[in-house]
């Protein structure tokens, strides 16, 4: 592998910028979906109500569709700058952005497909910036989408890569199950207490409302086992690959939010390629 390449330095979030939301995952496992549903709830009862969303899409997808074809190592780093700089615009208004892919996950793929590193430190330094970084998790089954997608083999490699590199820099990431609704609504669990430590307490959203249950009139609210905030209470299902993805097989700092499915209702590797005996 070579960590030696150069790339082009990435612009600092500008002061007055919103906070970002980062959304990170491997293929297939619903972020440009979760992104998309997340900018929607603003208009219903949510920490996001009344709030400037903007949504940043991926512009590797742009980039393959216009080129019909996939990056060149040489590329990776012209990517990484693009996408990076499409969040810095979008968040300069103060608005709360939503960014499906940071460059991060260019980083990632640079090292799985070409074996290059380089793009670790600044993809892992403006991964800093981000308010919250959300990871995706493997419960969704994996769908075909021409250029964008390999296989479902390679989802749990880059899931791994992922957590390996967020775990080595010492950034948290919450893990996002659920199907439906129910998976942006769990990702919200994490937004609104992100978004209040930053932004300060919404005056337009109704406090209490979870997507758990209703609070009573000025009571916090309670939430339930699988939408704790609290670290390391990943499911036990994917205990193992988090601590494979871990430095020196310790627990990755995760917290989960949403309903990965217990032991006893764990799909097919077809669907849900993890090994729990390491990678």
């Amino acid at each position: 592998m070579t960590d030696t390449a150069s790339a082009p330095a990435l612009p600092a979030l500008a002061t007055g910028s919103g906070p970002v939301i980062a959304l990170l995952g491997a293929e297939s496992t619903g972020k440009t979906a979760l992104a998309v549903s997340l900018a929607e709830l603003r208009g219903g009862d949510t920490a996001l109500r009344g709030r400037r969303v903007r949504v940043v899409s991926e512009y590797l997808r742009e980039f393959c569709d216009a080129r019909g074809r996939t990056p060149w190592p040489e590329e990776q780093a012209l990517i990484a700058a693009e996408q990076w700089q499409r969040i810095t615009e979008a968040a300069a208004d103060g608005s709360v952005v939503l960014a499906d892919t940071t460059p991060l996950m260019t980083a990632i793929y640079s090292e799985h497909v070409f074996g290059d590193r380089s793009l670790y430190p600044l993809a892992l330094g403006h991964q800093r910036l981000c308010a919250l970084t959300l990871l995706t998790g493997l419960d969704l089954p994996w769908q075909p989408d021409g250029l964008q997608r390999d296989s479902p083999g390679v989802r749990a490699p880059i899931d791994a890569l992922i957590r390996r590199a967020l775990a080595g820099a010492g950034l948290s990431f919450p893990v996002v199950y659920g199907a439906g609704a129910a998976r942006p609504a769990a990702a919200m669990v994490a937004v609104r207490s992100v978004l209040e430590a930053v932004l300060g307490p919404n005056p337009d959203s109704v406090s209490g409302s979870t997507p758990n249950e209703p609070a009573a009139e000025g009571a916090r609210p309670r939430l339930r086992c699988r939408d704790c905030l609290q670290p390391d209470c990943e499911h036990r299902l994917f205990t193992g690959l988090a601590a494979a993805a871990s430095p020196r097989g310790k627990p990755s700092p995760t917290r989960t939010i949403g309903s990965p499915r217990s032991a006893s209702q764990a799909a097919p590797p077809a669907v849900l390629p993890l090994p729990l005996n390491g990678l």
